[in-house]
């Protein structure tokens, strides 16, 4: 039994050797490649993959791959040769995943339709020409229930509409009425004095939302861009 606990303890030393030495060894490659990649590049972590002794690059939402002395950059996805896998694409899409209960889903504006078993989230800016062709997709769905979060990147004047939306008596017909039919939103009373905008702005730039839409579902995975209505069905049906 003894010899059996030191085998064991000694397993453990070699394994904890093993991932202090590739701790280190990612920390070397972070300090060589960080200054390659520009000034105003922070890279996040640098991780040894099991691809070809590859090094995985995170630079925000973004990956890239170096290898161990960083003198070559690799740009690009890395695929199985057998099976097709995105190996890139699950990883951005790891990195990327949110707790949807972390959603401020107070500040949203809130639509059900039938059921309202499948939910998501949507990121939209009230001048984005995606997000409009994305909600006439929405209109096709059913058994669906759509947070809209009213993210103000494009102009001052998205402000302006998503202020009057918010303080719209139905702020979700408002907000249909533009994005759907070119209907403006009548301008806010003086006694609204409240919105979500700040803290909406706030909270899509700590998720590091560049773009709208942005579209957030229930386990937490995002698609960002506008995707028709095949593709929204195929997503929700990877979920079960």
């Amino acid at each position: 039994m003894k010899h059996n606990k030191l085998n064991l303890f000694a397993v453990l030393c070699l394994l904890c050797g093993f991932a202090f030495a590739q701790t280190a060894q990612e920390a070397a490659v972070k300090k060589l490649i960080e200054p390659r990649l520009g000034e105003n590049t922070k890279v996040d972590s640098v991780t040894k993959t099991p691809y070809s002794g590859l090094f995985e690059v995170r630079t925000g939402e973004d990956i890239v791959y170096t290898d161990e002395k960083a003198k070559y950059l690799f740009v690009g996805r890395v695929l199985d040769a057998k099976t097709y896998q995105d190996y890139t694409k699950d990883r951005v899409d790891e990195i990327n995943k949110i707790k949807f209960s972390d959603l401020p889903l107070e500040s949203s504006l809130k639509m059900v339709r039938g059921n309202g078993k499948r939910v998501i989230a949507i990121f939209e800016d009230p001048n984005c020409g995606y997000c409009k062709r994305f909600r006439h997709t929405l209109q096709e769905m059913d058994n669906i229930t759509v947070y809209t979060f009213m993210y103000n990147i494009l102009s001052e004047d998205s402000v302006v509409k998503s202020k009057n939306v918010w303080c719209s008596p139905d702020r979700s017909k408002a907000w249909d009425d533009w994005m759907l039919n070119g209907k403006a939103p009548a301008n806010a009373n003086a006694a609204c004095l409240t919105n979500p905008n700040e803290k909406v702005l706030a909270f899509g730039k700590k998720l590091r939302i560049s773009g709208t839409p942005a579209i957030f579902f229930a386990d937490g995975t995002r698609i960002p861009g506008a995707i028709d209505a095949k593709a929204l069905e195929a997503k929700f049906a990877s979920l079960k």
